[in-house]
């Protein structure tokens, strides 16, 4: 026989199961002996665990939602006012104790007055903001957030 000669069946028969142990997949039909896999209309729904509590339910909710993106934080232009330094940046804001460190969000919003020209650099403002700061002579300038100094690169060999 060649391999152009084969006869090939495009339907193939569908195999008879339970028909008699002489016709190959007879008695238990390749279900095993007895349980609940080998009874008629059996499923398996998701997360089924065999009777034991489900791994979905023994796993403890987690409180809330926490957002992987920075929090901004918001300053006001009346605390501008009591700054010394006409030239305002994320570092000057630090070092007076307005912010907890220079690397964060920063927004300027308008609360108050400013009375002296301020050149201030931030990350955001407000456009009310913008506009008290261009009235009382002084600019504003946007810029990218302050990275953080990486401190994961130091060498350890020589310490040993």
């Amino acid at each position: 026989m060649k391999y152009h000669e084969l006869s090939i069946n495009k339907h193939r028969q569908a195999k008879r199961v339970g028909r008699g142990i002489a016709g190959g997949q007879g008695k238990t039909a390749g279900r095993g002996t007895k349980g609940q896999k080998a009874r008629t209309g059996w499923s398996l729904r998701p997360g089924f665990a065999g009777g034991q509590n489900p791994l979905m339910q023994q796993l403890p909710k987690l409180p809330g939602f926490r957002s992987i993106h920075a929090k901004t934080t918001n300053i006001f232009t009346e605390q501008l006012e009591v700054l010394k330094d006409s030239i305002i940046t994320a570092e000057t804001l630090a070092k007076a104790g307005i912010i907890n460190h220079p690397y964060q969000n920063i927004k300027l919003l308008k609360r108050g007055e400013i009375k002296r020209s301020l050149n201030v650099s931030l990350p955001a403002a407000s456009r009310s903001a913008i506009e008290a700061i261009e009235n009382a002579g002084g600019t504003f300038k946007r810029i990218d957030r302050l990275p953080r100094p990486n401190t994961k690169n130091i060498d350890t060999q020589s310490s040993k």
